[in-house]
């Protein structure tokens, strides 16, 4: 008999294995932030966000803060093609691809808004792999479509079957029933001189006959109702002509032609009255997206890297940006004016200098050292309005705003000299407070004024950290500070208590969270060295399968200090 869970589903090896991730806080570094000296208008945007550090740790450090809030993702990926990338290896076995990728999928949807949407750029090597894989994470359901972007504007000669021209953009929802993508507003050289009049206000529009064609649907018999007279500008009354001896009508009924008389045209000709009606650019000129994307209205990989080559010639460039016309498309359907856009494969930094010149707030996170080389310098020339490429002069850009620059912390956790784990010493009491702020589930708010509310969960619900060690004295009069009407967490070295404290959870760090994450991981990108070894073949004799085991405490000994490294 049949599992009644089966389910349609895709399988790869070590799909099961997931990593337990520390909830890193970001440190901001001043010195590489970057504002514009002066506002340039009254929408300028300050507080994006320039994270440097590994993309997955990233992801997990935004949860807390962000999970909802945002409305597009635009991620372009390691295409696992097996070139040399200089900033990414990109030649990733099938299976440990998808188990990175899910994991980034599976945070990118908590952090989507339910009206929010994920686009990803990708070629032919995982395109469709990915897709059964978003199916699974997003629901089936909840797929969009599939873009084809005309990446080439020119074919390769020396392609052995065929040459690619194209690459895949993956469009995805978080609930499609609230998903509302905006119409794109045609202005094409072919739509511009379509509407060839303009009226008196200087609105654009062309005029079409009022009477229908003549045939079918379109005849007096057909629809007598739309067969009446309308009063010509010299008086006389003035019917659908007729065409191939049958009787035509208007393509308005009388009611319509009342009420938007102001539309009409009459032109008289030597056979009599003609009647027009006006049809506006802003009413008619808007269309639905489509799935193919040619390089001339969103430029191909030629067009990036002249994009890229103006702003940073000084250093090597990225095999394949993205232009900024192709993510001007994207955000001008899937957002608007003032959303929060997140990339956490910034590569050379367009999707924050895009969605940043169309008044986009933006997230970026970048692991290479090609964040300081490529992406700040881009980014404080789009600010101080040097750069005059990309889209800056289809959006008007003339500078502005600025970005904060921020690091991952380093693991809270460290091993001393005898492998036991301890506070990591790099935390100051502000960090350390932070850092089991986020592992608890409390919002970081340290108060000025009640020394013991580190952080907040509800409005009756406080949590306080200490390195000290807490006497029974001290544990009651925070008892009885913190009052019956509210609760307090705290987090401290070590405790004395002789008493019961109703209102109080006190539990020792580190202890508390020594099993919750994996300490000390830090880097959980797309390099083969980083990747957990292969299973052994059957029979062999087994082998070390993950060289980031998860630090737990058992076997370890038991945890002696907090900073120190005295011995177990």
């Amino acid at each position: 008999m049949a599992n009644k869970n089966t389910r349609l589903e895709l399988t790869w090896i070590g799909k099961e294995s997931r990593s337990k991730l520390e909830p890193r806080i970001l440190l901001e570094d001043p010195t590489r932030s970057y504002h514009a000296k002066c506002r340039v208008t009254e929408n300028d945007l300050f507080d994006n966000r320039l994270i440097f550090g590994d993309n997955l740790l990233a992801l997990k450090a935004l949860e807390q803060e962000f999970a909802g809030k945002v409305k597009c993702v635009f991620i372009d990926p390691p295409y696992n093609t097996g070139s040399a990338f200089t900033h990414y290896d990109d030649g990733v076995e099938h299976s440990i691809w998808l188990s990175l990728m899910r994991d980034r999928l599976e945070i990118i949807r908590l952090l989507l808004s339910y009206d929010g949407s994920l686009w990803i750029t990708i070629d032919d090597n995982e395109a469709h792999y990915l897709k059964v894989l978003c199916d699974e994470v997003f629901g089936r359901a909840n797929f969009v479509s599939t873009v084809i972007w005309e990446k080439s504007d020119s074919p390769k000669m020396d392609s052995r079957y065929f040459s690619s021209r194209h690459d895949f953009v993956l469009v995805y929802a978080k609930a499609i029933e609230r998903l509302s993508f905006r119409r794109l507003v045609d202005s094409s050289e072919k739509s511009t001189k379509h509407y060839n009049r303009t009226d008196a206000s200087g609105r654009r529009y062309y005029t079409k006959p009022l009477r229908a064609m003549g045939s079918g649907d379109d005849t007096r018999a057909a629809r007598p109702t739309l067969f009446f007279p309308i009063c010509a500008p010299d008086g006389s009354a003035i019917f659908p002509k007729r065409q191939d001896g049958v009787d035509g009508r208007w393509r308005w009924s009388a009611e319509r032609v009342e009420r938007d008389h102001e539309n009409l045209e009459f032109v008289k000709t030597k056979t009599g009255w003609t009647v027009y009606y006006r049809i506006y650019a802003e009413s008619g000129s808007s269309r639905p997206p489509e799935t193919i994307w040619s390089h001339v209205d969103v430029g191909s990989n030629r067009t990036s890297k002249a994009e890229i080559k103006a702003l940073v010639a000084e250093v090597s460039q990225f095999d394949t940006p993205k232009p900024e016309a192709l993510l001007k498309r994207v955000l001008e359907i899937s957002t608007n004016h003032g959303d929060l856009v997140l990339d956490s494969f910034a590569g050379s930094g367009t999707t924050g200098a895009v969605a940043h010149k169309m008044g986009r707030r933006w997230i970026m996170v970048e692991l290479g050292e090609h964040c300081h080389t490529h992406i700040i310098p881009r980014l404080q020339k789009v600010i101080d309005g040097e750069d005059q490429g990309g889209i800056t002069e289809a959006v008007g850009w003339k500078g502005g705003g600025g970005f904060r620059y921020y690091r991952l912390a380093p693991s809270l956790m460290e091993k001393d000299r005898w492998g036991n784990w301890v506070i990591n010493k790099e935390y100051n009491a502000a960090q350390l407070a932070e850092a089991l702020c986020k592992l608890e589930g409390f919002t970081y708010a340290p108060s000025d004024a009640v020394y013991w509310q580190h952080g907040i969960s509800t409005e009756r619900d406080f949590i306080y950290v200490t390195t000290a060690t807490l006497s029974h004295e001290q544990l009651q009069q925070l008892s009885d500070e913190v009052g019956p009407e509210r609760s307090l967490l705290v987090l401290c070295t070590a405790f004395r208590g002789r008493g019961d404290y109703p209102n109080l959870t006190v539990k020792k760090i580190p202890r508390q969270v020594l099993s919750r994450c994996e300490w000390g991981h830090d880097d959980y990108s797309l390099q083969v060295e980083n990747l957990p070894k292969a299973p052994p073949a059957q029979g062999a004799a087994p082998a070390s399968a993950d060289p980031h085991p998860n630090p737990s405490p058992e076997g370890r000994g038991a945890q002696a200090g907090l900073f120190g490294d005295e011995p177990a």
